[in-house]
């Protein structure tokens, strides 16, 4: 029981340190004066480069803010909960690979926003269900659908002001991050009903 305290509370921790740093960022912002909005992601040109990184971090409102920071705590924990030995690179990978396609591909304007994250987490969740093909796994699919379902309108440029392409982007990233790890971390059992013939398919299918 104490080991599964210990995975809850650290399932829980390292996202609400990420969502204290965005909340943090805000604040300064805030008490300095500064707009650090204009540190964004402007695809295409050199200064928007540094939005790669920054853009995750940076939000035009406290509303905003909050509109990102529940959906990260949630999906955040659920990850690391369930994916604890790949969370990480996850993470890593979608942050990364979101903000690069977002740089090259997205609209000429200011970019700001976790979102990608948020449909990164959600994508790679949901479709990890699936390709592991666990019960328990499938399970937290099928929730995921239940919990953000809607969340598929922002992958469409239906209102001017929302970044849908950070949103098409990062979803993007977490299918792709959940392909790759489809190996690593939790899988479904395999019982001793299942014959040799059936293992040898499923390894032509995975190198092909």
């Amino acid at each position: 029981m104490d080991e599964e305290k210990k995975k809850i509370i650290r399932s829980i921790l390292y996202p609400s340190l990420f969502v204290g740093i965005l909340w943090l960022v805000k604040v300064v912002e805030e008490l300095s004066g500064v707009n650090l909005v204009v540190y964004g992601l402007y695809p295409r040109t050199w200064p928007g480069l540094l939005g790669i990184i920054t853009c995750p971090l940076l939000h035009s409102s406290y509303s905003h803010l909050f509109s990102n920071s529940i959906p990260l705590l949630v999906l955040g924990a659920m990850t690391f909960y369930f994916y604890r030995p790949v969370a990480f690179s996850v993470f890593f990978w979608v942050y990364f690979m979101s903000g690069i396609w977002l740089w090259a591909a997205g609209r000429e304007a200011n970019h700001v926003g976790a979102s990608g994250l948020v449909y990164g987490f959600a994508a790679f969740l949901f479709f990890s269900g699936i390709i592991r093909k666990e019960r328990t796994l499938m399970v937290l699919s099928m929730l995921i659908v239940f919990l953000y379902g809607s969340m598929v309108w922002g992958l469409f440029p239906i209102y001017p002001r929302i970044s849908w392409e950070a949103h098409l982007l990062g979803s993007l990233a977490g299918v792709i991050t959940a392909f790759y790890f489809r190996k690593e971390g939790p899988q479904a059992k395999k019982f001793e009903g299942e014959d040799e013939e059936d293992d040898g398919e499923e390894i032509k299918e995975e190198e092909a």
